[in-house]
């Protein structure tokens, strides 16, 4: 009896082992244990001299996604301020330029971030731009992302924990270069704008944020989509799911005209409607002056050099503002309404310190920084993203379709966004930029 009892004990005791390393090696703890030593080995091999074994280690660090970002960084996190070859080994793994600022993980494949995203239950933030998110001279719109809106605490980890990232190219970004004729070079890029949509796991559009805006309102307007989404999320009827979509976008437009109103009443201005029709000119004659104008922070980056591209008419050297609403002087004043709500966090300003001349003044630089994402915060909201909200809540755009046909909508509506508010029309391959109806003594273009 001694010899059963002691035999079932010792049996007991292995079978109670037995489950303890079952649940120990199913725990997520002891998954990711298992795979740090293949991470450790793949950051290691990803800054190697052989640029193969760096590139496959780089390919493999973006299958751990975040993961794989956060193990680079936190092996690096005290070199990668000093030393541009390991950010931008970081950046290969991000897919993003300034990565270390960031430690944000973007997908350049829309179908990887929805599978993605049915996976998590996250939503999928997609950003479309002139250019490439990872390279330095994309447009200046995502460009200013880089530095007033990834590297910003809030606004990062917002984007880690519920989003998942993509960004995809738009077109290619023209680029101007001034030789000095003594070796140095100055070399910028013109035209073009960024917008960031919210999708569904299908990829259908929830709602877009146009342009540059302030930290503290690109979370708000990425909190408020992110609620639609969770709405729809509980339902699966067509019909239902419509009526949230428009609903949505109806009360943030109301919101937005009671704002509207609210502003011209405080700098004493008349009322007017907030859905006027913007003074824009036909697709056929516009110009790339025209379009820099839409920004206040690229049009000061651009608009210079701009001036002086045969583009410009010798009558328009300077374009009137694109805004018929308000004067460039209002939109100043109604900014400044809002200018205590704008500001740049350490991320931010120690990524504006490292790039900027050592003979630069940093709160200078910085205060106009401020000043200008104020500007475009306002008339983003007012101009572009009313418009936005006003076509989704005349049911346009909802992605209502069949499996097939969700990418339709995200497409047609980039195509307007594009076309009749960034005025950068598909059906001009020059942007704007060239101007038939001048002469430059130089053989056309092709």
């Amino acid at each position: 009896m001694l010899v059963k009892k002691s035999l079932a004990n010792s049996c007991f005791a292995l079978l109670s082992l037995g489950a303890i390393a079952i649940s120990a090696i199913s725990s997520p703890q002891a998954v990711i244990a298992s795979e740090q030593p293949s991470l450790d080995s793949l950051v290691q091999q990803a800054v190697s001299k052989d640029q193969v074994t760096s590139q496959q280690a780089i390919a493999k660090l973006r299958e751990f996604k975040n993961t794989g970002v956060d193990a680079f960084w936190n092996a690096y996190q005290k070199d990668l301020p000093n030393n541009p070859q390991l950010r931008a080994t970081l950046d290969a793994i991000c897919q993003q330029k300034d990565c270390d600022a960031s430690r944000l993980y973007w997908y350049k494949d829309l179908e990887a971030a929805k599978t993605e995203s049915k996976e998590s239950g996250k939503p999928i933030l997609s950003l479309r731009l002139l250019g490439n998110l990872n390279d330095e001279l994309s447009c200046a719109n995502s460009r200013f992302f880089r530095t007033a809106l990834y590297p910003n605490a809030g606004v990062s980890q917002l984007l880690r924990d519920r989003f998942i990232l993509h960004w995809q190219s738009e077109r290619p970004v023209p680029k101007v270069t001034i030789d000095f004729g003594d070796g140095r070079k100055l070399e910028q890029t013109l035209t073009g704008n960024s917008i960031h949509y919210v999708l569904d796991s299908d990829g259908r559009p929830i709602d877009a944020i146009p342009g540059l805006y302030s930290p503290q309102a690109f979370i708000e307007n990425l909190k408020d989509a992110e609620g639609a989404e969770q709405l729809l999320n509980n339902t699966n009827d067509v019909k239902l799911r419509r009526e949230i979509l428009v609903k949505y976008h109806r009360d943030r437009l109301a919101k937005i005209e009671r704002n509207w109103q609210s502003d011209l009443k405080r700098l004493n201005l008349p009322a007017q409607r907030l859905l006027e029709p913007i003074a824009m000119r036909s697709l056929a004659n516009v110009d790339a002056t025209i379009a820099s104008r839409l920004t206040v922070g690229k049009m000061a980056v651009e608009l210079p050099t701009l001036t002086r591209t045969p583009s410009a008419p010798i009558s328009e050297v300077i374009p009137p503002s694109p805004f018929a609403k308000l004067s460039d002087a209002n939109w100043a004043r109604l900014a400044r309404l809002y200018q205590n709500r704008v500001y740049l966090d350490q991320g931010s300003l120690k990524l504006m310190e490292r790039k900027l001349s050592p003979s630069a003044s940093m709160p200078t630089v910085v205060n106009s920084f401020e000043r200008a994402i104020a500007q475009d915060t306002v008339r983003n909201e007012y101009v572009f993203h009313a418009q936005i909200h006003s076509w989704f809540a005349n049911g346009e755009f909802l992605g209502n379709e069949n499996l097939n046909g969700n990418s339709m909508a995200l497409n047609s509506l980039n195509r307007r966004v594009y076309d009749q508010l960034f005025l950068t029309p598909a059906s001009d391959p020059w942007l704007g930029l060239v101007n038939e109806n001048v002469y430059t003594g130089i053989s056309k273009v092709n």
